[in-house]
Parts: C-alpha cells; sequence; structure tokens
C-alpha cells in the first residue's frame, strides 16, 4: 500500500492513521516534495478511474490565478500538476489496481 501524504493535511493524516490502525505500514510518498512523474501520475489516474482535471484541486490559489476557467488537455493538466503538485487532490491511496482518495479518510477501508 502506498499513500501520496501530505502531513499538513488534516485529511492525509486521518487517512495514514486508519491505515497504520489496521496494522499496515504504506509506503509514504510526500509529494510536494518527492514529485510525480508523468508515467506514475497516469498510472495513478488510471487506477483511480479519474481523468486529471477530476483531481485538480480548484480551491487552491495557484488554480485560481493560472488555471481557472483554461480548457486544457488531459496531457497540460498533467503537465500543470508535476509542475505544481498543490494541484493535486490528496491524500491518494493505492493498493495494487486499485486507488482511492482518503476524502473522507474512511475511503480508504475500499482497499483492504
Amino acid at each position: 500500500m502506498k499513500i501520496y501524504h501530505n502531513p499538513r493535511c488534516r485529511k492525509s493524516r486521518e487517512t495514514l492513521q486508519i491505515i497504520n490502525d489496521k496494522g499496515i505500514e504504506p509506503q509514504i510518498v510526500l509529494y510536494l516534495e518527492d514529485l510525480f512523474k508523468e508515467e506514475d501520475l497516469i498510472k495513478v489516474l488510471k487506477k483511480l478511474k479519474m481523468s486529471p482535471f477530476d483531481i485538480i484541486r480548484k480551491s487552491e490559489t495557484i488554480y485560481k490565478s493560472e488555471y481557472k476557467g483554461k480548457n486544457l488537455t488531459d496531457a497540460e493538466w498533467i503537465r500543470a500538476m508535476i509542475k505544481h503538485p498543490k494541484l493535486i487532490e490528496r491524500p491518494i491511496v493505492v493498493h495494487g489496481n486499485k486507488a482511492v482518495f482518503g476524502r473522507p479518510p474512511e475511503n480508504v477501508l475500499n482497499l483492504m
């Protein structure tokens, strides 16, 4: 199990706690520091069964100032998320061929 984690995010911390409470020690990826590679982000999107725009945090300042109202291709959204990882909804938990958002944190139970 792998969690794309932001320790400053309450939902991310709560999701990690649920995983740990089940006795699982996931691989923790601090995605704001250890940036996604394009191919890895594409794999995660496939596991989530979502498009790049679906996982954009539209409340982020960078979205509002640089991307709101723009009609970008999937490839352009992926490049934007790699350049500005704060745009990526969090946390994302991956296990095998499935992935979920930890919003609400209990979603992670669907992977166990």
